[in-house]
């Protein structure tokens, strides 16, 4: 044996470990990294509808609760508009695990039905987390039309078939007159407005005879007497307006929606970090003073673990689809 082999094979061995030694560090850092507490830096919450509506302002309450909880600051980011597309794809752009959606549910439930092409997949991209709140919806008539109640108002369209005319925001105000007309067995002539401001000056003069929408925006109208609320699509009646009946009430239950509002994660998360962050909204929604500040901008606060969230938003998905079809619409109409 040649007299060199030894420290040869020592200096072989010397190398192997310093050309591992860098894996070795990056393997340690990794480990290092994951088992830091979350979050490491600032969130972010992209809300798809504007600065001062109820789901913002909700959304700005759980962020300021959050971030006392959390440790760090929680922002929220509005990008309205386009059924919340442009939301969703913030949030998928972000790429990472401190970006968030807060959106109402039709981002799942609806959007496939109204658009050829999506830029995410409904079913993967969009990882349901806790709801947060629900909106109120309702449907209103003017108060030149006389009616006092839903069955009136279903007289009148039937005494006057394609006669009476229409008007809803769009997403679930929209289903909730499809599905009217379809039950009732009624046939009113839909009004389009791009921007549906103008579509209350018309209600209060009797140019729209309906119109469904969030009941925070239908109530004025409704306490001046301008506009009748018939009915509120929540299966609980809104403490903005007391007086007026839930669909179930109204004779016709199969109206019945809640405008829930959630948090969304990305696909692949983790479901320890989900569940933990459900925990921590379950415990803020349940907080008597969160409560007491969501009702007071027209929400009802919602809890849920990531389960019945998801079943909600299901639940939600199959009953607009069935409307949608029983209406005689194609998908992407």
């Amino acid at each position: 044996m040649s007299p060199f082999r030894p420290v040869f094979q020592l200096l072989c061995a010397a190398a192997a470990v310093l050309m591992l030694a860098p894996a070795f560090t990056i393997v340690a850092a990794l480990a290092q990294t994951s088992s830091q507490p979350w979050p490491q830096k600032t969130v972010r919450f992209v809300i798809p509808l504007p600065p001062g509506s109820g789901t913002d302002l909700a959304g700005r309450l759980v962020a300021e609760r959050l971030s006392e909880r959390w440790g760090q600051p929680v922002v929220v980011e509005n990008r309205q508009g386009a059924d919340g597309i442009p939301a969703v794809s913030s949030f998928l752009s972000a790429r990472d695990n401190h970006t968030f959606l807060l959106s109402f549910a039709g981002i799942i439930t609806f959007n496939a039905l109204l658009h050829e092409r999506l830029p995410y997949d409904p079913a993967t991209d969009l990882v349901p987390i806790a709801p947060v709140i629900d909106n109120f919806l309702g449907v209103s008539a003017t108060a030149l039309l006389k009616v006092n109640s839903l069955a009136e108002l279903v007289q009148a369209a039937r005494a006057q078939p394609g006669k009476l005319n229409w008007a809803a925001t769009p997403g679930l105000p929209y289903y909730v007159l499809l599905a009217l007309q379809k039950s009732a067995g009624i046939n009113m002539v839909q009004v389009a407005y791009r921007d549906f401001a103008p579509a209350y000056q018309d209600l209060n003069q009797g140019r729209l005879h309906v119109a469904a929408t969030g009941v925070p925006t239908l109530a004025p109208h409704h306490q001046a007497g301008t506009a009748k609320l018939l009915f509120v699509t929540n299966r609980d009646r809104s403490p903005q307006t007391p007086d007026v009946p839930t669909a179930t009430e109204a004779g016709y239950g199969e109206l019945t929606f809640e405008g829930t509002v959630g948090l969304y994660g990305w696909r692949d998360m983790s479901v320890s970090l989900k569940e933990r962050i459900a925990s921590d909204l379950n415990t803020i929604t349940a907080d008597p003073a969160f409560r007491a500040r969501a009702i007071a901008v027209g929400t009802a606060p919602r809890s849920g673990t990531p389960a019945a969230f998801a079943a909600a938003i299901e639940e939600q998905r199959a009953k607009i689809a069935a409307i949608h079809q029983a209406s005689g619409k194609s998908p992407a109409q």
